[in-house]
């Protein structure tokens, strides 16, 4: 696998934007995510083209249903030669095993992370679905039922990584989104923290989209980026 930790978000509603931007950029200076919108538009073939293309493709559907059909999903996205692949923690112990069960029984075994609380949660919204207990109380609740059953990693806001790093340690795959460079706009996020103050709180990976993806020059701000982690 690359040593990239920048994961760049495919946040587009069209295979030409999307395919416009990855021209632009450089397999070794980052990795790719494709989300819900885009994959429903494109499908596996574009997987497939950002792989042939020297891409690691982090596959961020976030599964979520009952086990066996999870299991299934994850071992179709392991057919497709995916580097990464998620679902959500809340969807239970016995569903995180299944996911992970179905890679490994698989030829091409991606990664499997749990995304805890989503970065664009705050506390107003966490207590109004019922979930008691601040919001890095449930991040670390839910990142130890991933660790418990099998997950490689969680996806989690950089604010949660040093605890979960303390309490998880170093070989558990800290994933996060919500990064934004000093002077970027927030736009939908609520939780987030620059690419430095990211890693040295014990991130591995960094999904960054906007400050890349509508920038001027994407890969000369990837770069940047890259520079301010030390690669």
């Amino acid at each position: 696998m690359q040593s990239t930790r920048v994961i760049v978000a495919l946040d587009y509603a069209s295979q030409k934007d999307a395919l416009n931007l990855i021209n632009q950029l450089d397999p070794n200076q980052c990795k790719l995510k494709i989300g819900k919108e885009l994959f429903a538009i494109v499908g596996p073939q574009f997987v497939e083209t950002c792989i042939s293309k020297g891409f690691d493709v982090f596959l961020d559907l976030k599964y979520h249903d009952i086990p066996n059909t999870v299991a299934m999903a994850c071992k179709a996205a392991a057919s497709m030669g995916v580097w990464m692949v998620n679902v959500h923690a809340m969807g239970g112990a016995k569903m995180m095993a299944a996911a992970k069960e179905a890679i490994l029984s698989s030829k091409h075994q991606p990664l499997l992370t749990a995304v805890t609380i989503l970065t664009s949660f705050d506390s107003d919204q966490l207590s109004a679905i019922g979930m008691l207990g601040t919001i890095e109380e449930n991040v670390l609740r839910l990142a130890r039922l991933a660790k418990n059953s099998g997950a490689d990693g969680v996806v989690c806001s950089a604010l949660e990584a040093s605890r979960l790093r303390m309490t998880l340690g170093t070989g558990f795959c800290l994933v996060t989104p919500g990064i934004r460079p000093a002077g970027s706009a927030l736009n939908d996020q609520s939780r987030v923290m620059t690419p430095a103050e990211a890693i040295k709180a014990g991130s591995d990976y960094l999904v960054i989209g906007r400050p890349i993806t509508q920038a001027k020059d994407p890969l000369a701000s990837l770069v940047v980026i890259n520079k301010s982690i030390g690669l």
